[in-house]
């Protein structure tokens, strides 16, 4: 090789380093714990107040999650054409390990991994039919074997049982 092609090649490798290096995939967040703070995005009360699972959806922009006193509502969020679309992480309660009434810390999962039960018998929060989120396909089976409904994946939740139970 001839060294002027060698410093070039050098200059090159030393340039896509560097231009990698900064542009490194920004860090999901962890789920927060809910706090007497916590106020649902859509009607501005109490997340505690309300019993059933949960969500929280941190933008890209934002680092405090917007909170949802049903995941139906946390769902119906990522889907309307008004809300911001930069979503760097969303968080449902695992109901297959958290209490219907009251959701304990360290219940939360990665809401596009869950596995819901949507049109059960059970009511959310908001006193609205829920989609009811669990960790594992084997949790939601269960759930709906006691209370109806069918098992879906976040990306192949009806749209119907979303954004028209909301209106």
């Amino acid at each position: 090789m001839k060294p002027l092609f060698r410093m070039a090649l050098a200059l090159l490798a030393a340039t896509l380093t560097w231009s990698c290096s900064d542009q490194e995939p920004a860090a999901v967040p962890a789920p927060q714990e809910l706090t007497r703070d916590a106020v649902g995005y859509f009607c501005g009360m109490t997340v505690l107040d309300h019993n059933g699972p949960k969500g929280q959806v941190f933008l890209s922009d934002r680092q405090q999650p917007l909170w949802f006193t049903s995941v139906r509502d946390t769902i119906a969020f990522t889907r309307l054409p008004g809300e911001p679309k930069n979503i760097a992480a969303i968080y449902v309660t695992d109901i297959g390990r958290a209490s219907w009434d009251q959701p304990e810390a360290g219940t939360w999962i990665d809401a596009r991994k869950a596995f819901y039960v949507i049109g059960s018998d059970r009511i959310g929060g908001m006193q609205a039919p829920e989609v009811v989120p669990f960790a594992t396909g084997k949790d939601a089976e269960l759930f709906m074997e006691q209370h109806g409904g069918g098992v879906y994946t976040f990306g192949v939740i009806p749209r119907e049982s979303i954004l028209e139970a909301a209106e």
